[in-house]
């Protein structure tokens, strides 16, 4: 056995295994649910959605990893007080984790309320603030995204590679609004005004960890969003990683599990992507 599948098993089960199982069951149930959930509640400010189906999404998906690995720590967004600092500081708390799941049951609620079948599971585990598994499953198309550290990112089974377009006026780029209305939606529109007239065109499609699984499906050529959580992103940065692409947060620093304004790519387009938020002041 060589040290990635010693990284990616412990006690004889497949950690990619169980994200699995844990993304498709939860996804079955909330497919399920759609169009029947009985209590809508606001969180952060009133873009920020909450269901009793993502508090149960979670609740399955947290007793699923406890079951076969009870000592691994878990973050969940349903676990975390509302708003960027709480975020922040679930974040530090569990910062020392040897293995950390980072879950968010369902990614796009607001979506979901209303019926637009762009929703989502995502599922990622770090090793010692590395991610080493990242899963998104999208219920509406029974899509499975999948990747591993070190071996690669696939959907239906089949190897995942970011797309080849070389310049922004080539590309379809995706972005998302902010639940914050005051920083980040206003710098986050800043971008959407300079970027529009220099893009293919601009998507905006309301599930930042779907975003990124199309970046690495080399269905979107670039993503960049901000005041996102750990959740949001985890999962998706390594479906883009390890299908070829480039992550940074929104000035070029490198990715890390705390980044919250993100920018993803092919990797072809990425310097220019960054250079054109910089000159519209929408660096963060």
């Amino acid at each position: 056995m060589d040290a990635n599948e010693q990284e990616s098993i412990i006690g004889g089960k497949s950690f990619t295994a169980v994200a699995v199982n844990c993304a498709a069951k939860a996804g079955e149930w909330i497919k399920s649910k759609m169009g029947s959930f009985t209590q809508l509640d606001t969180k952060y400010s009133m873009h920020d959605l909450v269901t009793e189906v993502d508090k149960g999404a979670e609740r399955m998906i947290r007793n699923l990893i406890g079951t076969h690995f009870p000592t691994h720590s878990f973050l969940g967004e349903e676990g975390v007080e509302p708003g960027p600092d709480a975020s922040a500081k679930a974040l530090q708390e569990m910062s020392d984790s040897e293995y950390l799941w980072i879950v968010d049951p369902l990614d796009g609620t607001t979506n979901y309320v209303h019926g637009f079948p762009f929703f989502s599971v995502s599922i990622a585990l770090a090793h010692r603030g590395q991610v080493i598994v990242g899963v998104v499953y999208d219920p509406s198309r029974d899509e499975l995204f999948v990747a591993e550290r070190g071996k690669g990112a696939y959907v239906h089974g089949r190897k995942m590679q970011v797309s080849k377009e070389s310049t922004l006026s080539h590309s379809l780029l995706a972005t998302g609004f902010p639940a914050d209305q005051h920083v980040a939606l206003p710098a986050n529109m800043k971008g959407v005004q300079a970027l529009a007239p220099k893009v293919r065109n601009l998507r905006i499609a309301g599930s930042a960890a779907l975003h990124l699984a199309y970046v690495a499906a080399g269905r979107l050529s670039g993503f960049w969003e901000y005041s996102l959580n750990s959740w949001d992103i985890a999962a998706g940065s390594l479906l883009v990683e390890e299908a070829g692409g480039r992550l940074s947060d929104i000035t070029g620093e490198p990715y890390h599990i705390g980044v919250r304004n993100i920018s993803a790519s092919n990797g072809l387009i990425h310097d220019e992507l960054l250079k054109e938020l910089k000159a519209a002041e929408a660096a963060g």
